[in-house]
């Protein structure tokens, strides 16, 4: 069977999406006890490793953009799969601080390479009708990514932590073959008076940018605490790589969005997105001690993270065609710059509140977002801007 030119181009971004986010960026938290265990290093270290791993993703994120002006949208996809390889390699094997943390943020910064430049590979490689389709598949990669983490880290409970560092090296190594075979080379085409076609990127970008700084906020401090609510719930050791399973297991609806998208309109299934978020943070905060109730939880999450990440991608090829990368990748940053502050004033203000508590806010602001949208695009701005979709 012969796959269309939006087949292989899908087929690829997954793979590489769903290594770089759905184990890459996630392997160092999951692996966290046994690193503390076996290379005895301090909470401030660990915890400075962790910000630097985000760091390495920021800086993906930022040089991705000038290597594709350059070299082509592929270039970009290349260099995050070779990061991702070789970093988890290296934490495979460190027995420092020094090389775990290279490693950590070689591996961690591989998602900010590859994801945005997908946008411009679609919009240029794959027929109108099929981009929506195409740029949902890609980014739900992130879902299969999350199965074989959890796998993996089932696995290392027999043996060690660096078993599941060893399968993302594998893995990585394995999607840039994928990507290299499938994906054509693009070229951007030179944009005419850049400086002053930014204000209107700007402009166009103010409500999903708006959302992404919400969206990756409650994301963050989900992913972030949800193992501490699991541990005071004195569940099954199990439980933590289950959790991961599942929201990749659920979260494969988000191929679905592009569908959705045209059906709905993008910015009411961002809207949908967050309530579903809201309901997930708010399970996890007033009943993670129970085991039915975090599964609830896990599953509701699986559906809006995968898929509001999925829209992100649709909303803003959407709305800036002709700059799709250029516009997911702003959107992103924004988001990423929340993601930094988001786990900070978590930690500041955990100690007063209780983590319950700080789940169930997070939750409140969610929802609030997602009224906010809705009332949006009932508005007379908002409809103009879903017609002109």
């Amino acid at each position: 069977m012969t796959l269309s030119a939006g087949g292989r181009v899908s087929l690829a971004g997954a793979a590489v999406v769903g290594v770089a986010f759905g184990m890459a960026r996630y392997a160092y938290g999951l692996t966290l006890p046994g690193i503390r265990q076996e290379l005895a290093l301090s909470e401030l270290v660990l915890g400075l490793v962790a910000s630097a791993t985000f760091a390495g993703y920021l800086a993906g994120l930022l040089l991705a953009g000038p290597l594709a002006a350059r070299r082509g949208s592929r270039a970009p996809t290349t260099v995050g799969g070779a990061c991702g390889a070789l970093g988890a390699v290296i934490v495979t094997v460190a027995q420092s601080p020094w090389l775990l943390a290279a490693g950590a943020v070689l591996a961690g910064g591989a998602g900010g390479w590859v994801w945005a430049p997908y946008s411009d590979i679609v919009t240029r490689t794959v027929s109108l009708r099929q981009q929506p389709k195409a740029l949902a598949v890609i980014t739900t990669g992130t879902s299969g990514g999350l199965v074989v983490l959890g796998g993996l880290a089932i696995l290392a409970a027999l043996g060690s932590w660096r078993l599941v560092w060893g399968g993302i090296a594998f893995a990585a190594v394995a999607a840039a073959v994928v990507n290299v075979r499938l994906v054509p080379r693009t070229k951007l085409a030179p944009l005419p008076d850049g400086p002053r076609r930014a204000p209107s990127l700007a402009k166009a970008l103010r409500v999903p940018a708006g959302y992404s700084v919400v969206y990756f906020a409650v994301v963050v401090i989900y992913f972030t605490y949800a193992a501490d609510v699991l541990d005071r719930g004195d569940l099954p050791p199990a439980a933590v790589p289950v959790l991961y399973a599942t929201i990749g297991v659920t979260g494969v609806v988000g191929v679905a969005t592009g569908a959705a998208a045209r059906r709905l309109c993008s910015l009411r299934v961002a809207a949908l997105c967050l309530v579903a978020l809201a309901a997930a943070s708010a399970l996890l905060g007033l009943a993670g001690s129970s085991l039915a109730a975090t599964a609830a939880s896990a599953c509701i999450f699986g559906v809006g993270y995968m898929t509001g990440s999925a829209v992100l991608a649709v909303w803003t090829a959407e709305l800036v065609p002709d700059r799709a990368g250029a516009a997911f990748t702003s959107c992103l940053v924004v988001g990423a710059v929340s993601s930094v502050a988001a786990p900070a004033l978590a930690g500041a203000v955990i100690p007063g509140l209780g983590l319950g508590t700080l789940l169930a806010l997070t939750a409140a602001a969610a929802l609030l977002t997602a009224i906010a949208l809705i009332l949006y695009g009932l508005s007379g701005r908002g409809a103009r801007a879903e017609n002109r979709l």
